[in-house]
């Protein structure tokens, strides 16, 4: 059954698809970026997906309800250019790790207290208005250069190396799952898995594609930028045909109420 609260929802249903079609969009947001960035001159590969991200961002914003499609491709665009942000910071400006983690880090925490101030509510359950749906997405980027610049910090300045890194956030995207049994508040439990996707993914990623001197398995980020890409196309379709099959009922829920 519908219910009235979902009719106008703008974000999807978490499910065991979203987590992994996430992992992946985090994984190739990483890898493209660093193909992008290091292969062509930065500024203008940035401004140009900056360009890009607006234009998918009004694709988005513009359904006013969950379409499959147009979510995730939003989302991997966020992938793509919070992490050009993250890395341009690093790369270009020259701010370590450390800086650039603890300035994102307290960019999310401002857009939280923000949020919850002006909606009196955090959750992904409420996002039914664009207001809502403006503050989602301001956290979603936040935490998308937070856990880019976190996943280097890491992997670099820590020096564990990218398998060592995304093994630990591993864990650390597991506790929350066990947490919520355990009656941590279903918000934080997401939030704080969700921003653990993203160096997560990268992590992964970036042992993947890395020359063997940074430890890697040297794939090549082009091989694990397309490979990614393929699953994330998967995916989406998937949840596209499902939306498809239960769009005839989510008309006639509205059309009731």
């Amino acid at each position: 059954m519908i219910r009235a609260s979902d009719r106008l929802l703008r974000v999807p249903e978490l499910t065991a698809l979203f987590w992994v079609v996430k992992l992946l969009t985090t994984g190739v947001g990483e890898t493209a970026s660093d193909f992008l960035v290091k292969t062509l001159d930065p500024v203008p590969v940035v401004l140009a997906a900056a360009v890009v991200f607006v234009a998918c961002f009004l694709v988005q914003f513009t359904a006013r309800r969950y379409v499959p499609w147009r979510y995730w491709l939003f989302v991997s665009m966020v992938a793509v250019f919070g992490t050009m942000v993250a890395d341009v910071t690093h790369i270009v400006i020259g701010v370590p790790y450390l800086v650039s983690t603890t300035a994102f880090a307290a960019a999310l925490v401002v857009v939280f207290v923000l949020w919850r101030r002006v909606e009196g509510t955090i959750s992904v359950h409420s996002i039914t208005t664009g207001r809502r749906e403006l503050f989602y997405w301001a956290t979603v980027l936040a935490t998308f250069a937070l856990g880019t610049a976190l996943g280097d910090l890491t992997a670099t300045t820590f020096r564990l190396g990218y398998l060592g890194s995304g093994i630990v956030f591993a864990v650390l995207f597991a506790i929350p799952g066990v947490a919520y049994r355990l009656h941590l508040p279903a918000t934080a439990a997401f939030w704080w898995a969700y921003v653990l996707t993203r160096p997560l993914g990268a992590s992964f990623a970036d042992w993947l594609a890395v020359d063997r001197a940074r430890g890697g398995l040297a794939l090549g980020t082009p091989v694990i930028s397309g490979i990614g890409a393929v699953l994330i196309v998967v995916g989406i379709a998937w949840m596209q045909v499902r939306y498809r099959r239960s769009a005839p009922a989510l008309r006639a829920s509205v059309a009731e109420s």
